[in-house]
């Protein structure tokens, strides 16, 4: 398992992504408006993924 970094895309619980802005010891901290129907999903704008429960899709270009 790959831990994401501050800036990373990750996916997770059935296609939802989100940029990560805070890795804490278990979890990461992220943004999901990234997503473009993220409104439509009435969602809340962070939520937080344990290390366990997610992939990374896209790595920053400065880790």
């Amino acid at each position: 398992m790959k831990k994401a970094q501050v800036g990373n895309v990750i996916e997770f619980k059935e296609g939802l992504r989100g940029i990560v802005e805070k890795v804490n010891e278990n979890s990461v901290i992220v943004d999901l408006t990234y997503m473009d129907n993220y409104r439509e999903l009435e969602l809340e704008q962070r939520t937080v993924i344990n290390h366990k429960n997610y992939r990374v899709i896209k790595e920053t270009a400065f880790n």
